[in-house]
């Protein structure tokens, strides 16, 4: 019988360093692309083949990023008792809203009024956490029943609507609220269906026990794969339900795939999800044997995805900072009060995409070193209990 030969799965650290680094390409993008501040780089009619690319590439990072977060729940479940790892989901689900809301909303805007907060990607992860903290008592194959239920039916939900309600926003509805004349609130991730995603990932902890044939989990994590991936075609070829926004036809067949291959992320629509979770359910099959310097290389970030998120954040937007400065926008243009591709003052601003994928190159190496040594601190340091948030 072929098992685990270590103590880390090293697909799961890879695919979560994967999708962390490309998550980054996509900020980068947002902070220096000059078509990022004019149109959406989804929209086919304005859209070039090459900037759809650097946005469609990255709707595979959320999904499994928080798919990973449920299959590390279950990790964290080996070496507790329920009741330990539910306090445990519970702290570290407070924690992570707590640093949405202040760290992480400073990043985005270095605005010290906080006059933009936002129920992002981080705030969704807090919340699952949260969620999946009361799920862990029920028996597995409720928690897959439920996580299968939401996922496969909330579309359900899509017409749906409470005119300026905050609490229907973060449940299902992606909504931009005016606080006040200077206030406004981002509800980006409702939490349905990003917690059934969590608790998906929770339930399919067990393949990755010690004792468990890895040629079965590999036929099983490409048997759902595969029905994953052919499913989104069927469903978003039928164009009835599974997500609000319905593709068209164009003029070319570029434009077409491109309709096509672009659901509703906010909130994740089935078709999203179907898209995105089958092709990474397909790589944690093929890559469980990946052991190159390459995949050494994605897997570091994956094994300190907390810290190398905040850092990143940081560093993007300190250099959009210094790009503005230069450019003559002045440093101060990049104290926003708003997203940054929503501030009129800076249209005008930005590179091409060559300089952006340049600038994203230069980040992850920046950053490559920091996460070298901050995985071998918290390798090291196993006894500090404060490590297991950061």
């Amino acid at each position: 019988m072929a098992t685990l030969p270590g103590k880390r799965i090293e697909s799961i650290d890879l695919l979560k360093g994967l999708v962390m680094v490309i998550m980054a390409l996509d900020h980068t993008r947002d902070y220096f692309h000059s078509g990022a501040f004019l149109f959406d780089p989804t929209d086919p009619s304005a859209t070039t083949l090459p900037i759809y690319f650097t946005r469609w590439i990255t709707h595979y990072c959320a999904p499994a990023f928080s798919f990973l977060a449920g299959l590390s729940a279950f990790f964290v479940g080996k070496r507790k008792s329920i009741g330990e790892l539910s306090g445990f989901l519970l702290k570290r689900g407070l924690w992570l809203v707590f640093i949405e809301m202040t760290v992480v909303n400073f990043a985005w805007y270095f605005d010290v009024q906080f006059r933009t907060p936002g129920f992002l990607v981080i705030w969704s992860l807090g919340i699952s956490m949260l969620v999946l903290a009361a799920l862990v008592y029920l028996p597995r194959k409720i928690i897959l029943i439920f996580s299968c239920i939401m996922i496969f039916g909330h579309n359900l939900l899509d017409t749906v609507h409470f005119e300026g309600s905050i609490v229907w926003a973060m449940i299902h509805e992606l909504t931009i609220f005016k606080l006040s004349e200077s206030y406004q609130l981002y509800a980006y991730y409702p939490i349905i269906p990003w917690i059934a995603v969590m608790s998906l990932g929770y339930c399919f902890g067990p393949m990755y026990d010690q004792s468990f044939d890895s040629q079965k989990r590999k036929g099983i994590l490409t048997t759902i794969g595969m029905a994953a991936s052919i499913l989104f075609v069927i469903v978003r070829g039928i164009n009835v339900y599974g997500d609000p926004v319905k593709w068209t036809s164009y003029d070319t067949t570029v434009k077409t795939m491109m309709s096509f291959l672009n659901p509703a992320k906010y909130p994740p629509s089935l078709s999203y999800l179907l898209m995105t979770l089958g092709p990474s359910l397909l790589f944690l099959a093929y890559s469980e044997n990946l052991k190159n310097g390459i995949a050494k290389f994605f897997s570091t970030f994956g094994r300190v995805p907390f810290f190398y998120y905040i850092l990143h954040i940081y560093l993007i937007h300190g250099l959009a900072m210094v790009a503005a400065q230069l450019t003559g926008f002045g440093w101060h243009s990049m104290i926003l009060n708003d997203w940054v591709t929503e501030i009129p003052s800076l249209k005008g601003f930005g590179f091409s995409l060559w300089f952006v994928y340049a600038v994203w190159a230069g980040v992850v190496v920046l950053l490559y070193p920091l996460c070298v040594k901050f995985d071998r601190y918290k390798s090291s340091h196993r006894e500090k209990w404060w490590l297991s948030y950061l």
